[in-house]
């Protein structure tokens, strides 16, 4: 019995010592297995990124896995504009927006934010997505003088509106400009008979728009000289601290626009899952806003443009060096050969 005890002692000894060494080296692996996911692999960056109903790019980068790919925990958070995610970086409700030249510029000249890369240039293609809806008895440009006219605010549209004037001999002084603040607001102004004129965007309210009783198109921003770029901007801290995060960012974003071209059908399905966009109007705007991102010289050029306009007109107080708002580190980081401005 003694013989029995003393063997079965030793063998429950040798259990927990085999046990011990086990959870040791498990533990060993996994703190090996961290260090290498530090050394080896992207960190995750987590990031709120300001986007609106009609714009599939993020939407693509987050369903089908390539924010994950690249390391980006992204939170996706829908505005009513453009130029309302822009102006939630002053209140830090998201890291980075897109938009185009006119909230971009507004937004770097008021603080710590910089452009971080472009998006895409307006093409001829893209700016007959810019419709103008007037009211049936508007026939010519030319009886836009003395009319309300909407603009969104915060976005090019005053500019697109002083433009197309002079163009018919008039100027802004002419009309009454009624901001409001999303395209639906614009919508039912026009429905009601509260503005006489609007430029709307992307074939769903187009379409909306074509149908509504009362109203017509008068033009389109293609038969204007109005091409504005597209762009991204993020705060100063945020771009500093993670440089990194912010490069695989912006190859996902680059990826993601690729592939959205890539597979119509695919993001017509999604878009329609997550926001009711009608499928066939997907297929139509997709070819017509294609996301590349970038930074040339044309990029460069629209910004110094958009800027002098805003700058003339006393919308940015004080003029600043360009410059020194981009941020082209990162984007240089993530695809070299398509950064070719140089400073």
């Amino acid at each position: 019995m003694k013989k029995s005890w003393i063997s079965s002692s030793f063998l429950l000894l040798s259990l927990s010592v085999v046990i011990l060494l086990s959870g040791c080296s498990s533990k060993g692996d996994a703190s090996s297995s961290k260090d290498g996911a530090l050394n080896g692999k992207k960190e995750t960056l987590k990031i709120k990124i300001a986007d609106i109903n009609t714009n599939p790019t993020f939407r693509v980068a987050l369903d089908k896995g390539i924010f994950v790919k690249h390391g980006i925990d992204a939170e996706l958070v829908n505005f009513g504009s453009p130029a309302e995610g822009v102006n939630a970086l002053f209140i830090k409700q998201v890291d980075v927006a897109f938009g185009a030249d006119f909230p971009l510029l507004n937004a770097v000249s008021k603080g710590d934010y910089s452009i971080i890369a472009s998006a895409g240039l307006a093409t001829d293609e893209a700016s007959t997505e810019w419709k103008l809806f007037v009211q049936d008895d508007i026939k010519t440009a030319e009886e836009l003088k003395g009319k309300k006219l909407s603009f969104i605010r915060g976005t090019f549209i005053p500019y697109l509106w002083d433009e197309y004037l002079k163009e018919h001999q008039l100027a802004l002084s002419d009309v009454e400009l009624i901001g409001q603040g999303a395209f639906d607001e614009s919508y039912i102004a026009l429905k009601q008979g509260a503005v006489d004129g609007a430029w709307f965007y992307g074939s769903v309210l187009n379409d909306k728009l074509g149908a509504l009783a009362g109203v017509h198109e008068l033009t389109d921003m293609s038969k204007t000289t109005v091409r504005l770029g597209m762009g991204i901007v993020a705060g100063n801290d945020f771009v500093t601290k993670n440089p990194e995060g912010i490069a695989n960012f912006l190859a996902a974003v680059d990826e993601a626009g690729g592939y959205a071209q890539a597979h119509p059908d695919e993001v017509a399905d999604l878009m329609y899952e997550e926001v009711k966009q009608p499928k066939e109007s997907t297929i139509k705007d997709l070819p017509n806003n294609p996301w590349a991102l970038g930074f040339t010289q044309a990029a460069y050029d629209s910004l110094t443009k958009q800027k002098k306009y805003m700058v003339d007109t006393g919308i940015i107080e004080k003029d600043f060096d360009l410059d020194h708002k981009l941020n082209l580190e990162p984007l240089t980081k993530a695809l070299p050969e398509e950064v070719t401005y140089k400073k």
